[in-house]
């Protein structure tokens, strides 16, 4: 059939504003994922206008690069690209379409980093950065002791984007990671397994990818080891080694599993308020305070169980609880809840997205102490629970949760 779409120009994602008509032939509905998307992330025009033009070769890269970013998050749009059944009579999105089918066939992380720095929304500079890692690839398991597999990236990248840099923190914390499948032999050639806890300082200059980590822990599945303590050792100089600072790293034999706990959250749940979410990415313009509250400074601690963000490669989703302490002015529960639920499209690592979480409140509430403490489900049998906060605030409670 035949359709009416306007494109928009929209920041870097360079769609363009006019009205074509594009025939396609075959399959109307494919067709109508491409236009709904279109419509209903740039329908509407900004405040500074749209930029009108017809397309032109200039546009092509554009146009791949808003299509392949939006089907990192709508499978619609993404079967309706893999399936190259349009003739639009735009020669240049026809060849969008073919550009970007082919990024998408080529998986998570293709040669044409320039397109994937859409999918993954970071900059050339950070997709660079993960264009060797480990995430999104089919790669091989190494079974013998390899730390070259851990893969650091540079916090600096990110923290820009939220206009913290590493020469002054707002914020001290820590990253926790459990590693639950650690196994090596011993000397004799007897597996032993146990649990991993492995503690990053905010401070460090990078975090560690996290299937990098989970194909390093794997590398020691055949190496005989001939303590416990060695293997901690071990594992303490490649991981201080890889994020640039000194990690505190210990392990739990099967001996002390029973004196490991699982416990809530302490605070207040606001899951509860009912509210009407009107966006799915981070809006730290949703933040309020209480009305009428007088700017008589509370101190209490809020959780929600329903943060949701996804992988920056990989765009799967990541589950996690969070737990928002504070002191100062009172924040709208409903709010904070709206701002929280946000991040739900949102394509961040765990520890960027409390960093963001931290920032944003501190900006839009001011309080005089903050802690943010996000506990996240695991995957490939790590959990990462960052946690970020000013001084004042003690380590955060550590115990696992049903979800973890």
């Amino acid at each position: 059939g035949t359709s009416s779409v306007r494109f928009f120009w929209w920041s870097d994602m360079a769609l363009l504003s006019g009205s074509h008509e594009h025939v396609f032939t075959q399959d109307g509905a494919q067709w109508r994922s491409v236009q709904e998307y279109v419509q209903s992330t740039h329908g509407s025009e900004s405040a500074a206008g749209p930029a009108s033009a017809d397309y032109t070769e200039r546009d092509e890269s554009a146009l791949v690069r808003a299509f392949v970013a939006q089907a990192a998050v709508s499978t619609d749009l993404r079967a309706a690209l893999l399936a190259p059944v349009f003739a639009p009579e735009s020669g240049v999105l026809r060849s969008a379409i073919s550009r970007a089918h082919a990024e998408l066939s080529a998986g998570p992380i293709s040669a044409t980093h320039e397109a994937h720095s859409a999918i993954i929304g970071v900059t050339p500079v950070i997709a660079k950065q993960l264009a060797n890692a480990p995430l999104g690839r089919t790669v091989a398991y190494e079974d013998q002791y390899a730390p070259d597999l851990l893969f650091p990236i540079p916090r600096a990248g990110k923290r820009a984007e939220i206009g913290v840099l590493d020469d002054s923190l707002p914020f001290s914390g820590v990253d926790i990671w459990t590693g639950y499948e650690l196994s090596w032999l011993g000397p004799r050639g007897k597996p032993h397994v146990a649990i991993l806890r492995c503690v990053i300082p905010a401070t460090s200059p990078n975090i560690i990818e996290s299937k990098s980590f989970k194909l390093y822990l794997n590398s020691f599945n055949q190496t005989r080891m001939a303590t416990p303590s060695a293997v901690c050792d071990t594992i303490a100089r490649d991981i201080s080694r890889a994020c640039g600072a000194a990690a505190d790293v210990s392990i739990i034999l099967p001996d002390q599993f029973s004196s490991l706990v699982m416990s809530d959250m302490p605070g207040a749940v606001i899951d509860d308020i009912d509210i009407e979410p009107t966006t799915y990415t981070p809006s730290p313009s949703l933040l309020r305070l209480v009305d009428g509250a007088g700017g008589v400074p509370v101190e209490e601690t809020l959780v929600s169980h329903i943060l949701k963000s996804n992988c920056l490669v990989t765009g799967q989703p990541d589950w996690g609880s969070v737990q928002i302490q504070y002191e100062g002015p009172r924040i709208d529960p409903a709010s904070l809840l709206a701002y929280i639920i946000s991040f739900r499209c949102h394509n961040e690592f765990h520890e960027q997205c409390v960093e963001r979480i931290f920032v944003d409140i501190m900006k839009a509430c001011s309080p005089s102490r903050l802690a943010v403490f996000a506990r996240y489900t695991r995957r490939g049998g790590l959990d990462i629970n960052p946690f970020r906060s000013t001084p004042g605030y003690g380590a955060p409670v550590e115990a696992r949760h049903a979800r973890q």
